[in-house]
């Protein structure tokens, strides 16, 4: 089988650090996102990655130029213009002359759901589209779907009011796709599956959605991006055991549940608590960096101290004693 990977969009959540890195590209304990994903898809099975793009493209095929990641073949379907989930999904699936069942889900999801299961499910619905969904305490923010017994999509809601959704199952982002469903997709426009295909598709008692309580996290916003780091680390969430330290990296300050990118440089008297410091940062002496993200190559001064969120970019120099509280400070 083969899937479709959404990663177009700008990550317009995660700025300053994603003003010129897909979110899909930065790291998630020492290597970008996506392989994370693409290594979960290898091993339910998946054959073949179709990478649906749209911002900064060039920057995947820079880092995969040979058509491979973790081993898996990779083809690029790069759109001319957004079009939108449902409009990147055919788009996506054209170009790679899908014509079977496929998966499609989105890039910047992490999860532990077994795709087999989900596939099997689909298969015994005989649904045109099936959705993976999760519970959450406030589905605000997501699309509901309520259900029948069956599994059965009686209605696709995105982002109810608060308090007034009539389930808390959400929209996890992973579906499997029969391809007659590219045929109700208008060609070339900007269309939503969330709130056109997927609705229709209900409509027509052909959208079932599977029910799992497995591990999830969207790393879209600058504190999911962050847990999901941290969730990775020894005596995690995951149980797994990554090393949050890489070993190129000069520790000589305090360092507690955080991750530390390769050739960062942290002083004596720095501390570092629960944040991500990406590779080739410098934390100087008496500098404190707490619950934050600290980009690339930037440059935190002596007795700087960032706090509660705050989000450094790319290659910032953040002058000796500055204080931030849950801001964000990009390149200048």
């Amino acid at each position: 089988m083969r899937a479709v990977v959404l990663v177009g969009g700008f990550g317009t959540r995660l700025q300053p650090l994603t003003l010129d890195t897909p979110k899909q590209m930065l790291p998630i304990v020492g290597k970008p996102m996506i392989e994370h994903v693409v290594e979960h898809l290898s091993k339910h099975g998946i054959t073949e990655v179709v990478l649906s793009l749209g911002f900064a493209p060039d920057v995947f095929q820079a880092t995969y130029p040979d058509g491979y990641c973790n081993e898996v073949p990779i083809h690029y379907a790069i759109e001319p213009e957004p079009l939108d989930t449902a409009g990147a999904i055919r788009f996506a699936a054209e170009s790679a002359n899908i014509k079977e069942t496929f998966l499609v889900l989105n890039g910047d999801v992490l999860t532990d759901l077994d795709i087999k299961k989900l596939v099997d499910f689909h298969k015994e619905t005989k649904a045109k589209a099936s959705i993976h969904l999760i519970p959450v305490e406030d589905p605000s923010r997501y699309g509901v779907v309520p259900t029948d017994q069956s599994g059965r999509v009686t209605g696709f809601i995105e982002k109810p009011p608060h308090g007034k959704s009539p389930t808390n199952w959400i929209n996890a982002g992973t579906y499997v796709l029969e391809p007659s469903v590219l045929k109700q997709i208008p060609i070339g426009q900007r269309v939503s599956v969330e709130k056109e295909t997927f609705p229709a598709l209900a409509a027509e008692s052909q959208l079932f959605a599977f029910k799992s309580e497995t591990y999830w996290i969207d790393t879209g916003t600058p504190a999911t991006y962050m847990q999901a780091q941290i969730d990775l680390l020894e005596g995690g969430v995951r149980g797994n055991s990554h090393k949050g330290v890489d070993p190129t990296s000069l520790i000589n300050g305090e360092v507690a549940e955080s991750v530390i990118g390769a050739d960062v440089v942290i002083e004596k008297g720095a501390r570092i608590e629960r944040s991500v410091i990406l590779k080739g940062a410098k934390i100087e002496q008496g500098a404190v960096v707490s619950n934050s993200i600290i980009g690339f190559d930037s440059h935190i001064g002596q007795n700087a101290a960032i706090r509660s969120l705050s989000v450094i970019g790319h290659r910032v120099q953040v002058p000796n004693g500055t204080e931030l509280n849950g801001m964000t400070m990009a390149e200048s």
